[in-house]
Order: C-alpha cells, then structure tokens, then sequence
C-alpha cells in the first residue's frame, strides 16, 4: 500500500472523529445548561430559603453544621438541596415519629385509624418526605449536570487533541515520496523496487 494513501485514510478518519468527538461535546455541554437550568429555575420557583445565621433553626449540631454556610440564602442548586434535604427536613422527620418512616408510621394508622397523633404523624411524614424526595432529585439532576459538562470539555479536548493530529498528518502527507510504500511484501517500508524481466 502507498505511504501516501494510508497517510490519507488516517487523516481523514481522524478529521472524522474530531468531528464527532465536537459534535458529542456539543451535545453535552447543551444537557449541561439544560439541566442545570431546569433545576435553578424550578427551585428558584419554590422560594425555600434557609435560616438566618444565628437562627434556633440552626442551633443543633446536627443542622448548623451543614446549614450555616448557606445561612438566610435562598436555595436554587443541587448541592443546597441536598444539604436542605438531609441536615434540616431529614433531622426534623426524625423528631415525628421517635425516627419512624412514613411507611411504617402509616401501616400502624391503618390498623388504628382512630388514633388522631397516628394520623397526623402519617400528614406530616408524607409531606416532609415528599418534598425531600423532591430535592434530592433536584440534587440528582444537577450532578448528570455537572458530568456531562465534564464530558463536554473532554470531547472538546480530545477533538483538539484530534485536530492537531490531523494537521500534522496533511503536513506528513505532503512531504511523503508517491513511490513510498508501507506493508511491502517483504515486510519493509520503503521505495519501491522496480523489478527488471531478462
């Protein structure tokens, strides 16, 4: 095979998965300001805020810990809602029912629907954990969020990586010989010999 063609066949495949690898980049980077859009707005839209500093609320070890750093910010990303989430609705759903989930505190009102505390522990699990479900899901969506815009800058890196290779493979095939061949049958690259008859 001729020096020249193979050194076109790289090139060109390589121009080809630059191109994807821009395109891969490109779609990417939209997931990423898509979803990480969605979340901003959506949560933005609720208009949670945390506790001022210095606030009861943020008092316990359990809460203030991980909350005072986000002290009287309104909440509209997904580590705040994770942190939302698990160190003040998670600890507060603790103190309904001595650590009980809605599951089980809603199987025991089932069996005593009269019991009035019974019925209302099930009201306000059903509702903490509904809406922490929900946060965690905001969480959930904005770390795909983050990946992908790691992903992109990946594939943005390596079609750069890609381009230059090809550059540098046009340059190659400019100064390569037409007569150079590469997988010779004796297995040498180099020009090839002329064979003489007589």
């Amino acid at each position: 095979m001729r020096r020249k063609a193979f050194d076109k066949v790289l090139t060109a495949g390589g121009m080809v998965v630059m191109i994807m690898l821009v395109a891969a980049g490109g779609l990417l980077l939209w997931g990423h300001n898509f979803a990480h859009n969605q979340v901003k707005t959506q949560l933005a839209q609720q208009q949670i805020f945390f506790p001022p500093a210095g606030s009861d609320a943020l008092k316990s070890p359990e809460v203030g810990k991980y909350l005072n750093k986000y002290a009287g910010q309104q909440l509209v990303n997904g580590e705040q809602a994770k942190a939302y989430a698990d160190h003040f609705i998670g600890v507060h759903l603790k103190g309904v029912a001595d650590g009980q989930t809605y599951a089980q505190v809603s199987t025991k009102a089932q069996a005593d629907p009269t019991n009035v505390a019974l019925q209302g522990q099930v009201a306000s699990l059903f509702k903490g954990e509904t809406l922490r479900g929900l946060l965690l899901n905001a969480y959930a969506f904005d770390k795909v969020a983050s990946i992908a815009l790691v992903g992109a800058i990946v594939s943005f890196a390596l079609a750069g990586l890609m381009a230059l290779l090809s550059i540098l493979g046009v340059a190659h095939l400019r100064r390569v010989s037409p007569e150079v061949e590469i997988f010779a049958a004796n297995g040498k690259v180099g020009h090839k010999t002329p064979v003489t008859v007589g």
